[in-house]
Protein backbone atom coordinates (compact mmCIF):
# COMPACT_ATOMS: atom_id res chain seq x y z
CA UNK A 1 0.00 0.00 0.00
CA UNK A 2 2.87 2.00 0.68
CA UNK A 3 4.41 1.36 -3.07
CA UNK A 4 0.64 2.61 -3.86
CA UNK A 5 0.78 5.77 -1.92
CA UNK A 6 3.67 6.99 -3.44
CA UNK A 7 2.98 6.51 -6.81
CA UNK A 8 0.05 8.68 -6.42
CA UNK A 9 1.47 11.07 -4.86
CA UNK A 10 4.38 11.00 -8.07
CA UNK A 11 1.64 11.61 -10.05
CA UNK A 12 -0.36 14.15 -7.77
CA UNK A 13 3.12 16.35 -7.63
CA UNK A 14 4.67 16.27 -11.29
CA UNK A 15 1.71 17.45 -13.30
CA UNK A 16 1.47 20.53 -10.10
CA UNK A 17 5.40 21.25 -10.63
CA UNK A 18 4.99 21.29 -14.18
CA UNK A 19 2.04 23.91 -13.94
CA UNK A 20 4.16 25.98 -11.71
CA UNK A 21 7.23 25.82 -14.32
CA UNK A 22 5.21 26.39 -17.18
CA UNK A 23 3.55 29.47 -15.51
CA UNK A 24 6.84 31.09 -16.16
CA UNK A 25 6.25 30.55 -19.86
CA UNK A 26 2.54 31.04 -20.18
CA UNK A 27 2.49 34.76 -19.80
CA UNK A 28 -0.02 37.63 -20.85
CA UNK A 29 1.44 39.74 -24.16
CA UNK A 30 1.84 43.63 -23.06
CA UNK A 31 3.74 45.55 -25.91
CA UNK A 32 1.96 46.98 -28.63
CA UNK A 33 3.79 47.82 -32.07
CA UNK A 34 4.13 51.26 -32.83
CA UNK A 35 3.68 51.15 -36.71
CA UNK A 36 0.03 50.42 -36.31
CA UNK A 37 0.25 46.82 -37.84
CA UNK A 38 -2.06 45.85 -40.70
CA UNK A 39 -3.92 43.25 -40.01
CA UNK A 40 -7.18 40.85 -41.54
CA UNK A 41 -9.56 39.46 -39.11
CA UNK A 42 -10.70 36.19 -40.69
CA UNK A 43 -14.01 34.57 -39.47
CA UNK A 44 -15.66 31.90 -40.27
CA UNK A 45 -18.94 31.67 -39.69
CA UNK A 46 -21.43 29.25 -39.83
CA UNK A 47 -25.08 29.63 -38.01
CA UNK A 48 -23.38 32.26 -35.90
CA UNK A 49 -26.03 34.83 -35.48
CA UNK A 50 -26.27 34.55 -31.63
CA UNK A 51 -22.76 35.44 -31.62
CA UNK A 52 -21.25 36.96 -35.39
CA UNK A 53 -22.47 41.09 -33.99
CA UNK A 54 -20.56 41.10 -30.70
CA UNK A 55 -18.21 39.50 -32.37
CA UNK A 56 -17.65 42.17 -35.37
CA UNK A 57 -18.24 44.80 -33.00
CA UNK A 58 -15.34 43.72 -30.63
CA UNK A 59 -13.20 43.10 -33.51
CA UNK A 60 -13.89 46.74 -35.34
CA UNK A 61 -13.10 48.26 -31.95
CA UNK A 62 -9.69 47.34 -31.90
CA UNK A 63 -7.38 50.29 -31.33
CA UNK A 64 -3.29 50.32 -32.56
CA UNK A 65 -3.75 48.39 -35.96
CA UNK A 66 -5.27 49.04 -39.38
CA UNK A 67 -7.43 46.54 -40.04
CA UNK A 68 -10.36 44.76 -42.31
CA UNK A 69 -12.61 42.21 -41.24
CA UNK A 70 -14.12 39.08 -43.64
CA UNK A 71 -16.63 36.81 -42.52
CA UNK A 72 -16.86 33.48 -44.56
CA UNK A 73 -20.58 32.31 -44.59
CA UNK A 74 -20.46 28.83 -44.52
CA UNK A 75 -23.82 27.74 -46.37
CA UNK A 76 -26.02 29.19 -42.66
CA UNK A 77 -29.32 28.59 -42.52
CA UNK A 78 -30.16 31.54 -40.04
CA UNK A 79 -29.61 35.41 -39.97
CA UNK A 80 -25.80 35.16 -39.80
CA UNK A 81 -25.10 36.35 -43.13
CA UNK A 82 -28.34 39.28 -42.98
CA UNK A 83 -26.10 40.60 -39.82
CA UNK A 84 -23.06 40.63 -42.01
CA UNK A 85 -23.94 42.36 -44.58
CA UNK A 86 -25.72 45.21 -42.62
CA UNK A 87 -23.04 45.46 -40.47
CA UNK A 88 -20.38 45.79 -44.06
CA UNK A 89 -23.05 48.74 -45.10
CA UNK A 90 -22.46 50.76 -41.81
CA UNK A 91 -18.66 49.98 -41.94
CA UNK A 92 -16.97 49.47 -44.79
CA UNK A 93 -13.47 47.45 -43.28
CA UNK A 94 -16.60 44.86 -43.03
CA UNK A 95 -17.20 42.24 -45.99
CA UNK A 96 -19.26 39.18 -46.21
CA UNK A 97 -18.16 36.44 -48.70
CA UNK A 98 -19.71 33.18 -49.24
CA UNK A 99 -17.94 29.76 -49.17
CA UNK A 100 -17.73 27.33 -52.27
CA UNK A 101 -19.09 23.76 -51.63
CA UNK A 102 -17.08 21.75 -49.25
CA UNK A 103 -15.02 19.35 -51.05
CA UNK A 104 -14.27 16.13 -50.29
CA UNK A 105 -11.80 15.22 -47.52
CA UNK A 106 -11.91 18.53 -46.07
CA UNK A 107 -13.71 19.89 -42.57
CA UNK A 108 -16.06 22.63 -42.47
CA UNK A 109 -13.98 25.22 -40.89
CA UNK A 110 -10.50 24.58 -42.14
CA UNK A 111 -11.78 24.79 -45.36
CA UNK A 112 -13.68 28.08 -44.44
CA UNK A 113 -10.38 29.63 -43.42
CA UNK A 114 -8.49 28.58 -46.24
CA UNK A 115 -10.65 30.51 -48.32
CA UNK A 116 -10.65 33.37 -45.74
CA UNK A 117 -6.66 33.44 -46.31
CA UNK A 118 -7.08 34.24 -50.11
CA UNK A 119 -9.70 36.71 -49.37
CA UNK A 120 -7.25 38.61 -47.39
CA UNK A 121 -4.76 41.65 -48.24
CA UNK A 122 -3.20 42.48 -45.33
CA UNK A 123 0.49 40.53 -43.75
CA UNK A 124 -0.73 39.79 -40.63
CA UNK A 125 -3.46 37.10 -40.59
CA UNK A 126 -6.04 36.95 -37.78
CA UNK A 127 -8.29 33.50 -37.43
CA UNK A 128 -11.19 34.27 -35.27
CA UNK A 129 -14.34 32.01 -34.08
CA UNK A 130 -17.12 33.77 -34.34
CA UNK A 131 -17.36 33.52 -30.71
CA UNK A 132 -14.87 35.33 -29.57
CA UNK A 133 -14.95 38.82 -28.21
CA UNK A 134 -11.61 40.93 -28.71
CA UNK A 135 -10.25 43.03 -26.20
CA UNK A 136 -9.23 47.06 -27.88
CA UNK A 137 -6.17 46.04 -27.49
CA UNK A 138 -5.97 42.45 -28.22
CA UNK A 139 -5.17 42.18 -31.90
CA UNK A 140 -2.09 44.66 -31.08
CA UNK A 141 -0.61 42.90 -28.02
CA UNK A 142 -1.30 39.49 -29.77
CA UNK A 143 0.89 40.80 -32.66
CA UNK A 144 3.43 42.31 -30.15
CA UNK A 145 3.89 39.27 -29.19
CA UNK A 146 4.50 37.51 -32.19
CA UNK A 147 7.22 40.26 -33.16
CA UNK A 148 9.12 39.62 -29.63
CA UNK A 149 8.79 36.05 -30.41
CA UNK A 150 9.38 36.25 -33.83
CA UNK A 151 7.73 32.94 -35.11
CA UNK A 152 5.31 32.78 -37.92
CA UNK A 153 2.39 31.37 -35.89
CA UNK A 154 1.27 32.31 -32.56
CA UNK A 155 -2.11 31.53 -30.52
CA UNK A 156 -3.62 32.85 -27.82
CA UNK A 157 -5.83 31.24 -25.01
CA UNK A 158 -8.86 33.96 -24.65
CA UNK A 159 -10.66 33.86 -20.88
CA UNK A 160 -12.88 31.58 -21.33
CA UNK A 161 -16.71 32.90 -19.71
CA UNK A 162 -18.61 29.59 -17.89
CA UNK A 163 -22.05 29.62 -16.92
CA UNK A 164 -23.40 26.12 -16.56
CA UNK A 165 -22.40 23.48 -14.67
CA UNK A 166 -21.40 21.03 -17.29
CA UNK A 167 -19.25 24.29 -19.02
CA UNK A 168 -17.58 24.86 -15.20
CA UNK A 169 -16.78 21.13 -14.97
CA UNK A 170 -15.43 20.90 -18.41
CA UNK A 171 -14.21 23.55 -20.46
CA UNK A 172 -10.91 24.26 -17.54
CA UNK A 173 -9.72 21.18 -18.21
CA UNK A 174 -8.19 22.86 -21.26
CA UNK A 175 -5.98 25.09 -19.83
CA UNK A 176 -5.57 22.50 -16.91
CA UNK A 177 -4.10 20.34 -19.10
CA UNK A 178 -2.06 22.51 -21.22
CA UNK A 179 -0.31 23.52 -18.52
CA UNK A 180 0.09 20.34 -16.24
CA UNK A 181 0.79 18.18 -18.85
CA UNK A 182 2.92 19.98 -21.87
CA UNK A 183 6.24 21.32 -21.18
CA UNK A 184 6.12 24.85 -22.30
CA UNK A 185 10.09 24.85 -22.11
CA UNK A 186 10.24 22.38 -24.88
CA UNK A 187 7.54 24.67 -27.28
CA UNK A 188 9.53 27.13 -27.01
CA UNK A 189 13.72 25.91 -27.53
CA UNK A 190 12.44 22.40 -29.53
CA UNK A 191 11.18 22.09 -32.64
CA UNK A 192 9.64 18.29 -32.16
CA UNK A 193 5.77 18.58 -33.80
CA UNK A 194 4.42 16.41 -30.42
CA UNK A 195 5.57 20.38 -28.41
CA UNK A 196 3.36 22.44 -30.76
CA UNK A 197 0.07 23.32 -28.94
CA UNK A 198 -2.61 26.10 -29.46
CA UNK A 199 -6.42 27.56 -29.16
CA UNK A 200 -8.28 26.94 -32.30
CA UNK A 201 -10.49 30.05 -31.09
CA UNK A 202 -7.63 32.57 -31.96
CA UNK A 203 -4.52 32.26 -34.25
CA UNK A 204 -2.38 35.13 -35.68
CA UNK A 205 -0.28 33.92 -38.56
CA UNK A 206 2.13 35.70 -41.06
CA UNK A 207 0.78 35.37 -44.22
CA UNK A 208 4.33 35.26 -46.41
CA UNK A 209 4.96 31.70 -44.56
CA UNK A 210 1.08 30.73 -44.36
CA UNK A 211 1.07 30.77 -48.02
CA UNK A 212 4.75 29.09 -48.56
CA UNK A 213 3.61 25.79 -46.54
CA UNK A 214 -0.30 25.56 -47.43
CA UNK A 215 -2.10 26.79 -44.28
CA UNK A 216 -4.94 25.14 -43.03
CA UNK A 217 -4.48 22.83 -46.45
CA UNK A 218 -2.29 20.72 -44.17
CA UNK A 219 -4.99 20.00 -41.20
CA UNK A 220 -8.22 19.81 -44.14
CA UNK A 221 -9.23 16.79 -42.40
CA UNK A 222 -9.27 17.75 -39.04
CA UNK A 223 -11.23 19.35 -36.57
CA UNK A 224 -8.89 20.15 -33.87
CA UNK A 225 -6.87 22.55 -35.22
CA UNK A 226 -6.21 23.88 -32.34
CA UNK A 227 -3.60 21.17 -31.56
CA UNK A 228 -3.06 20.04 -35.62
CA UNK A 229 -1.96 23.63 -36.84
CA UNK A 230 1.09 24.43 -35.17
CA UNK A 231 1.95 20.35 -35.36
CA UNK A 232 1.75 20.81 -39.24
CA UNK A 233 4.24 24.12 -39.11
CA UNK A 234 6.11 22.51 -36.33
CA UNK A 235 6.88 19.77 -39.52
CA UNK A 236 7.40 22.10 -41.68
CA UNK A 237 10.51 23.45 -39.39
CA UNK A 238 9.35 26.42 -38.15
CA UNK A 239 8.28 26.86 -34.54
CA UNK A 240 5.08 28.49 -33.56
CA UNK A 241 3.88 29.96 -29.96
CA UNK A 242 1.38 30.69 -27.37
CA UNK A 243 0.19 32.99 -24.52
CA UNK A 244 -2.13 33.66 -21.76
CA UNK A 245 -5.10 35.79 -23.69
CA UNK A 246 -7.18 36.21 -20.75
CA UNK A 247 -6.51 40.03 -21.75
CA UNK A 248 -6.43 39.84 -25.36
CA UNK A 249 -10.13 37.71 -25.64
CA UNK A 250 -13.12 36.25 -24.16
CA UNK A 251 -15.38 33.46 -25.32
CA UNK A 252 -18.06 31.26 -24.25
CA UNK A 253 -17.74 28.37 -26.44
CA UNK A 254 -20.40 26.29 -25.69
CA UNK A 255 -23.87 27.24 -23.53
CA UNK A 256 -25.41 24.03 -22.18
CA UNK A 257 -24.21 20.43 -21.46
CA UNK A 258 -25.02 18.89 -24.60
CA UNK A 259 -22.97 21.21 -26.88
CA UNK A 260 -20.25 21.32 -23.92
CA UNK A 261 -20.56 16.91 -24.02
CA UNK A 262 -20.23 16.74 -28.06
CA UNK A 263 -18.01 19.71 -28.54
CA UNK A 264 -15.52 17.86 -26.77
CA UNK A 265 -16.26 14.55 -28.25
CA UNK A 266 -15.59 15.56 -31.82
CA UNK A 267 -12.02 16.56 -31.14
CA UNK A 268 -11.32 13.86 -28.49
CA UNK A 269 -9.62 10.75 -30.55
CA UNK A 270 -7.00 14.46 -32.10
CA UNK A 271 -6.09 14.54 -28.84
CA UNK A 272 -5.47 11.97 -25.88
CA UNK A 273 -8.68 9.99 -26.82
CA UNK A 274 -6.96 7.57 -29.75
CA UNK A 275 -4.61 4.74 -28.16
CA UNK A 276 -2.02 4.45 -26.36
CA UNK A 277 -2.71 8.00 -24.92
CA UNK A 278 -5.94 7.18 -23.77
CA UNK A 279 -4.98 4.47 -21.44
CA UNK A 280 -1.71 6.32 -20.32
CA UNK A 281 -3.62 9.18 -19.57
CA UNK A 282 -6.83 7.01 -18.15
CA UNK A 283 -4.06 6.00 -15.65
CA UNK A 284 -2.44 9.17 -14.87
CA UNK A 285 -4.86 11.17 -13.90
CA UNK A 286 -7.16 8.42 -11.97
CA UNK A 287 -4.11 8.16 -9.76
CA UNK A 288 -2.98 11.83 -9.43
CA UNK A 289 -6.52 13.39 -9.19
CA UNK A 290 -9.75 10.88 -8.69
CA UNK A 291 -7.92 8.32 -6.21
CA UNK A 292 -6.68 10.07 -3.52
CA UNK A 293 -9.69 11.63 -2.02
CA UNK A 294 -11.91 8.13 -1.99
CA UNK A 295 -8.95 6.21 -0.53
CA UNK A 296 -8.27 8.67 2.05
CA UNK A 297 -12.46 8.59 3.15
CA UNK A 298 -12.27 4.96 2.51
CA UNK A 299 -9.05 3.41 4.23
CA UNK A 300 -8.82 6.31 6.82
CA UNK A 301 -9.28 3.57 9.50
CA UNK A 302 -6.17 0.84 7.87
CA UNK A 303 -3.73 3.35 6.30
CA UNK A 304 -0.44 3.75 8.85
CA UNK A 305 0.52 7.54 9.93
CA UNK A 306 3.11 8.13 6.85
CA UNK A 307 0.22 6.38 4.30
CA UNK A 308 -2.45 9.25 5.43
CA UNK A 309 0.42 11.87 5.35
CA UNK A 310 1.35 10.82 1.53
CA UNK A 311 -2.03 10.39 0.39
CA UNK A 312 -3.29 13.94 2.11
CA UNK A 313 -0.04 15.58 0.08
CA UNK A 314 -0.91 14.09 -2.91
CA UNK A 315 -4.83 14.94 -2.00
CA UNK A 316 -4.14 19.21 -1.61
CA UNK A 317 -1.68 19.12 -4.98
CA UNK A 318 -4.12 17.69 -7.06
CA UNK A 319 -6.04 20.47 -6.49
CA UNK A 320 -3.84 23.23 -6.37
CA UNK A 321 -3.33 24.10 -10.02
CA UNK A 322 -7.11 24.27 -10.90
CA UNK A 323 -7.69 26.64 -7.93
CA UNK A 324 -4.97 28.70 -9.29
CA UNK A 325 -6.51 28.57 -12.46
CA UNK A 326 -9.60 30.30 -11.03
CA UNK A 327 -7.71 33.84 -10.32
CA UNK A 328 -9.82 33.90 -7.25
CA UNK A 329 -13.23 33.69 -9.32
CA UNK A 330 -15.53 32.81 -7.42
CA UNK A 331 -17.82 30.46 -9.77
CA UNK A 332 -14.99 29.09 -11.29
CA UNK A 333 -13.75 28.40 -7.28
CA UNK A 334 -16.81 26.45 -6.50
CA UNK A 335 -16.03 24.38 -9.77
CA UNK A 336 -12.49 23.63 -9.25
CA UNK A 337 -13.48 21.92 -5.61
CA UNK A 338 -15.59 19.15 -7.70
CA UNK A 339 -12.21 18.69 -9.84
CA UNK A 340 -12.27 14.88 -9.30
CA UNK A 341 -15.75 14.99 -11.23
CA UNK A 342 -14.35 16.85 -13.80
CA UNK A 343 -11.27 15.12 -14.15
CA UNK A 344 -13.87 12.08 -14.43
CA UNK A 345 -15.85 13.33 -16.95
CA UNK A 346 -13.19 14.36 -19.03
CA UNK A 347 -12.16 10.96 -19.46
CA UNK A 348 -15.72 10.01 -19.44
CA UNK A 349 -15.37 12.19 -22.87
CA UNK A 350 -12.37 10.27 -24.30
CA UNK A 351 -13.89 7.02 -23.68
CA UNK A 352 -17.27 7.62 -25.53
CA UNK A 353 -15.24 9.24 -28.20
CA UNK A 354 -13.67 6.17 -28.94
CA UNK A 355 -16.40 3.97 -28.98
CA UNK A 356 -18.28 6.50 -31.24
CA UNK A 357 -15.35 5.73 -33.68
CA UNK A 358 -15.32 1.73 -32.96
CA UNK A 359 -19.13 1.11 -33.52
CA UNK A 360 -19.00 3.32 -36.52
CA UNK A 361 -20.98 6.15 -35.19
CA UNK A 362 -19.33 9.84 -36.31
CA UNK A 363 -20.36 12.90 -34.33
CA UNK A 364 -22.66 15.10 -35.59
CA UNK A 365 -21.74 19.43 -35.07
CA UNK A 366 -23.71 22.15 -36.71
CA UNK A 367 -25.22 19.96 -39.20
CA UNK A 368 -22.36 18.16 -40.36
CA UNK A 369 -21.08 14.46 -39.84
CA UNK A 370 -17.92 14.98 -38.37
CA UNK A 371 -15.17 12.01 -39.20
CA UNK A 372 -12.57 10.88 -36.59
CA UNK A 373 -9.15 11.64 -39.50
CA UNK A 374 -7.53 8.32 -40.09
CA UNK A 375 -4.57 9.63 -38.77
CA UNK A 376 -5.67 11.41 -35.87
Amino acid sequence: MTDLCWLILVCASTPALLFFWNCVYFRRPHRIPSDSPRVSVLIPARNEEGSIGGCLEAALASEHVTLEVIVLDDHSTDRTAGIVREMAQSDARVRLANSSELPEGWCGKQFACFQLSKLASYEYLAFLDADVRLSKEGLAKLIGFQQDRNVPLVSAFPRQIMVSWMELMIIPMINFMLLCYLPMWGMRHLPMPGFGAGCGQLFLATRRIYELIGGHSLVKESMHDGLKLPRAYRKASYFTDLCDGSEIACCRMYRNASQVWNGFVKNAREGIAKPPLIFVFSILLSLAFILPGPLLLILQDRLTADQTNILALAFCLSFLPRILLTGGKARELLGALFHPVSVFLFLSIQWYANYRYWIGQPVGWKGRIVESPEKA
